[in-house]
């Protein structure tokens, strides 16, 4: 369905069972929970689909091994569940990543928990061997009955160096275990919507779009891409907003009927390195470790380059977060601290990139200590409008069963049953995951008449939806892009079928160009010369775009138009260019 489309849809029939605000990875779970029930949904996002945390997570899928620290041992158990369910759900994208941690005491933090339980706060010790031991053998009790990956195993300091010799020397042992990666995460969250859109009922997604209180007590959809302004009426609204529920709900109810602050996020930042000496480093393994100061930070191979971070900062405005020189320098020196023999010069570092984590309010005076946890809350209105369902917390790992959580009290309030579960529901590409990934590559490639590395690149970034973008290739005549790898074609796919609007949607989110670090300027200016071409953009749109994308790429993300010019260079391309050539 089209965006005049969906608010044509809006103007004949307003009234709707749920209005759910906010389209990021919680957002869109609880939207594609409620659809697939058959209720009617509209989800209206302000920006961009996964724009905000939820395309700033680290990249793991995860239960939450330091979140044992704190007693959550309830998150831990329902993280590890979602984390096994994801790895059989949405195979494409998510995969086993073994996780090594080095360890640098024995007894040291023994009594984090002990303190924790007693409700006393103080500021965490490093974790030894002891503690480090008690936790992953936890870990692996919670999943002994499902057992998709091996238990945790330690090694001595020599063994530890002979496999990882760049390791800081003063190590005492390490310990490996098991979790998981998500490569494309916005891309998952957009499979999420669409599965939920695919529901024979009524439901509707618009991105680029506010739901707003008038002063008369009604709600309006208002626009932001063509300026229309359209009355809905929800029986029910669900803020999902995460960073943003205490904004969002300014504009939800009177003045004198907003709830008190819900949420006390905190700013976590990540930065991904180009350094071939890091990346062989890592010898394929997350490494998991703490900084001098107690805080953990991560780094593992990422999209051919190295992802490490992060930071953990209160922050008030979620809107203009990014990663500042502080943290950067930081992270930095996190990671001269386990790997102090391998220097990373700044213009290696190809992106960076920060989000704000949905934490609950909490008085805490570290940040570390804030629980992890997912809940709701329903907020009744004084002047009789919809009751408003906010969705409070949430880790990226959980989002599926916080929709579940968030649905199932939509579906009780408005006396509706529940009769699709999406436990073992394959998102996406996950669906009709083959065993023998070759074969299944020769054979698609065959039918759509693409050569089998144009395939497998699809595959790589579709999972087997690789076979409709191959289809939709195969059915006209193609153009190569500055770029190995993508072509024309593949773009018009995604902006035709995936609510692209700005350039950064396409560039940021329904690729890893930026976030891999293989934005060029030439293959920038490509795409939005195809952006624009597909939108009927004027000369002075068109300008506005690229200075748009710029600014945004420059400021949030420590890429700047100098650093793209300086990435252009011949590129070897292979393309399938004309439609069934083969």
């Amino acid at each position: 369905m089209k965006r005049q489309e969906i608010l044509d849809g809006l103007r004949q029939s307003p009234k709707v069972d749920v209005c759910v605000i906010g389209g990021g990875i919680n957002g869109i779970s609880v939207f594609r929970e409620l659809s697939l029930q058959g209720l009617n949904v509209v989800l209206v996002e302000k920006h961009d689909y996964c724009s905000g945390a939820s395309s700033a997570l680290s990249r793991m899928v995860h239960g939450g091994l330091r979140y044992l620290e704190n007693g959550e041992f309830k998150l831990v158990q329902e993280s590890l569940v979602e984390r096994d369910r994801l790895l059989r759900n949405a195979p494409h994208y998510v995969a086993p990543l073994p996780t090594t941690v080095p360890v640098f005491d024995i007894f040291s933090g023994l009594g984090n928990g002990i303190v924790r339980f007693l409700g006393l706060s103080r500021r965490p010790s490093r974790r030894g061997a002891i503690a480090i031991k008690a936790g992953l053998s936890i870990y692996d009790f919670l999943t002994r009955k499902r057992a998709l990956m091996p238990r945790h195993q330690f090694r001595g300091r020599r063994t530890t160096l002979a496999k990882w010799p760049a390791l800081n020397p003063d190590i005492k042992s390490s310990a490996t275990y098991f979790d998981a990666w998500v490569s494309h995460p916005e891309r998952l969250g957009i499979e999420l919507l669409q599965d939920g859109l695919s529901a024979e009922f009524g439901a509707m997604a618009l991105n680029y779009a506010e739901l707003r209180r008038t002063e008369d007590g009604q709600y309006r959809v208002e626009d932001q891409i063509g300026g229309a302004s359209v009355a809905v009426k929800p029986a029910l609204i669900i803020n999902a907003t995460g960073g943003w529920i205490d904004i969002a709900n300014q504009t939800l109810f009177s003045p004198e009927a907003r709830p008190a602050p819900l949420m006390g996020g905190t700013k976590g930042s990540h930065l991904i390195v180009d350094n071939a000496d890091l990346r062989d480093a890592l010898a394929d393994h997350m490494i998991y470790y703490e900084n001098e100061d107690g805080r953990i930070c991560i780094l593992f191979p990422y999209l051919g380059k190295v992802l490490v971070g992060s930071t953990d900062i209160r922050v008030d405005d979620p809107e203009t977060v990014r990663c500042e020189a502080d943290e950067r320098d930081y992270i930095l020196q996190s990671l001269a601290f386990v790997l102090p023999d391998i220097a990373v010069r700044p213009e290696q570092i190809v992106f960076q990139f920060s989000g704000v984590r949905p934490l609950p309010a909490s008085t805490d005076s570290f940040t570390g200590r804030i629980p992890r946890d997912h809940f709701c809350t329903v907020v009744e209105p004084k002047d009789g409008g919809p009751p408003v369902l906010c969705m409070i917390g949430g880790k990226w790992t959980t989002f599926r069963s916080f929709g579940e959580l968030a649905a199932d009290m939509a579906l009780e309030r408005l006396d509706r049953q529940r009769r699709v579960a999406t436990t073992d529901r394959p998102i996406g590409g996950g669906q009709a995951f083959p065993a023998n990934a070759p074969v299944w590559l020769a054979q698609a490639a065959a039918s759509k008449g693409l050569s089998i590395r144009r395939m497998a690149e699809l595959f790589a970034r579709y999972g087997t939806d690789a076979e409709a973008v191959a289809g939709f290739i195969a059915a006209g005549p193609d153009a190569v892009l500055p770029h190995a790898g993508y072509s024309v074609r593949e773009l018009q796919f995604l902006i035709r079928g995936e609510a692209v609007e700005h350039l950064d949607d396409l560039l940021l989110r329904r690729t890893t160009l930026a976030v891999s670090g293989e934005l060029t300027l030439d293959m920038m200016d490509a795409v939005l010369d195809l952006l624009a071409q597909e939108k009927h953009w004027t000369l002075a749109h068109h300008a506005r775009e690229r200075d748009r994308f710029l600014t945004l790429l420059t400021e949030r993300h420590g890429v700047d138009e100098d650093m793209l010019s300086a990435r252009n260079e011949p590129r070897s391309i292979e393309c399938d260019t004309t439609a069934k050539s083969g």
